[in-house]
């Protein structure tokens, strides 16, 4: 990348009179593959390069990009959205941004097998070799899609404040969608593995094994699975479960920018109020962060696109709401500091509140002690569904594998048994978290136009005592 061409358009958006400016150039390469029933489908091989500016006129933030790396159109673009913005500026509300220190960084992850010294045909394998061994099986799959994508990111920040910040990010992931059927019965089981680093991450994981045992799971649920209780009960869930808790009843009302009202016509609202800090919302065994500074994790960034660094956020802490994720546009309108929250997911979107690895903090527990405690009730391993309304308020979460506690022991499986639960209720009903951490990956959607970003949502293995479950529907 040419770096020059970023600190020229800064430089220019300054000369025409910003208050502030940054821009993003960006540089990302993308190779994906995928499979279908066994039938390789149309790869898709991309890269795409481009600046994204924005600058403050008038005390009007004003957006722009270009993927045309030539000086004079960049001023062109740059002109007409500073003389846009300008005229806009005197009939919008000015919008601030809290004072950050400025830094300069060069990071990156490092790979251990290199994503450009393999082959097409080597990555497609991969999937091949997963495709044997669910044949293996000699379990009924009639649907496999599977799907494998490695992108590399180059990025250079630079602001009008001093920032300038270089970083190189591979990033590879696996998404399986199968349908397994037996005997005219049907369930389907998804998932996706993402992480930062090389080929090395999708090697490691045993993608051939990991189908198969997940197959043949899904199989027993379909012939053994009986009917789930309709008593008050306690359930235990596991890892995967608790982060698609955690991602969707706590990362996302906790964005700032929702808690503002910001996002509702685009991406939904929340229940949780800006009043609401510093009030119970759990139970003393809820800790949840979001880091997005865990190494070679989904979500991995040291320095967000605002320039400001990351850390470790709090947002529940002990059961009570510590604090909401924030970018500096939030942090000023809430008289705080940002927790760099910002994220965009190319050069020509602009940088709004986002998750990055999002867990529920683990405890000293084991998950067999998690079940000791219990006298009647489920084990719910992972899930097949989940869905929860637009305040992040009511959700339904119906199991995949799943079994019957019985005096402190795991019994026969049960089939699809539903948590339908208000946050709140959930969180407070959690009387316990084991030791036994998971990280899961997703690519999470939010804004207009739509922004599909990589992040980790985890934790261990928790209790939830007395509560009734749903009907699958």
């Amino acid at each position: 990348m040419d770096f020059d061409l970023a600190d020229f358009a800064l430089n220019y958006a300054m000369k025409l009179g910003a208050k502030y400016a940054d821009v993003r150039l960006e540089t990302t390469k993308t190779n994906e593959f995928i499979l279908k029933n066994g039938v390789p489908q149309m790869a898709g091989f991309d890269r795409v390069q481009g600046l994204g500016i924005r600058f403050n006129s008038g005390g009007c933030f004003g957006f722009a990009s270009i993927n045309i790396l030539e000086k004079e159109k960049i001023k062109r673009m740059i002109e007409k959205a500073v003389k846009v913005t300008s005229k806009a500026s005197k009939i919008a509300d000015s919008t601030e941004m809290s004072a950050e220190k400025a830094h300069e960084a060069d990071y990156g992850v490092k790979q251990k097998i290199s994503l450009e010294n393999l082959s097409p045909g080597d990555k497609l394998n991969i999937l091949f070799e997963i495709e044997k061994a669910i044949a293996a099986t000699k379990v009924d799959v009639p649907g496999r899609f599977f799907s494998m994508a490695d992108f590399y990111t180059e990025k250079y920040f630079v602001s009008s404040e001093g920032a300038k910040i270089v970083s190189r990010i591979p990033r590879v992931d696996l998404w399986h969608f199968i349908t397994i059927n037996n005997n005219g019965k049907t369930a389907q089981r998804y998932w996706q593995y993402g992480d930062a680093g090389g080929f090395e991450k999708i090697v490691d994981k045993n993608f051939p094994e990991l189908l198969k045992k997940e197959v043949l799971t899904t199989d027993k649920m379909l012939r053994k699975g009986v009917k789930p209780p309709k008593d008050k009960i306690d359930i235990v869930v596991g890892p995967q479960v608790t982060g698609i808790m955690v991602h969707e009843s706590v990362g996302h009302p906790y964005e700032a920018d929702r808690v503002l009202g910001r996002e509702a016509a685009q991406a939904g609202e929340t229940f949780i109020a800006q009043d609401m800090l510093n009030t119970r919302i759990g139970s003393n065994a809820v800790n949840i962060f979001d880091d997005p500074t865990l190494e070679e994790s989904f979500g991995y960034y040291l320095y967000d696109d605002d320039g400001v660094k990351a850390r470790p956020r709090h947002l529940i802490k002990n059961g009570i709401i510590n604090e909401f994720l924030h970018n500096r546009s939030t942090a000023a309108a809430m008289k705080t500091k940002s927790n760099g929250a910002s994220r965009a997911t190319a050069f020509d979107r602009e940088a709004i509140v986002r998750m990055a690895n999002t867990y529920v903090q683990p405890g000293e527990q084991t998950q067999e002690e998690l079940i000791e405690g219990v006298r009647y009730g489920i084990f719910m391993n992972n899930f097949m569904e989940w869905n929860i309304d637009d305040k992040r308020l009511n959700a339904k979460y119906t199991g995949a594998e799943a079994y019957i506690i019985q005096n402190g022991q795991i019994m026969e499986p049960v089939f699809a048994p539903v948590i339908e639960i208000s946050t709140p209720a959930l969180w407070s009903a959690v009387d316990a978290v084991a030791n036994n951490m998971e990280y899961h990956s997703g690519t999470c959607g939010k804004a207009e136009p739509m922004q599909a970003i990589p992040v980790w949502f985890g934790g261990p293995s928790m209790r939830i005592r007395n509560i009734k479950l749903g009907n699958k529907t």
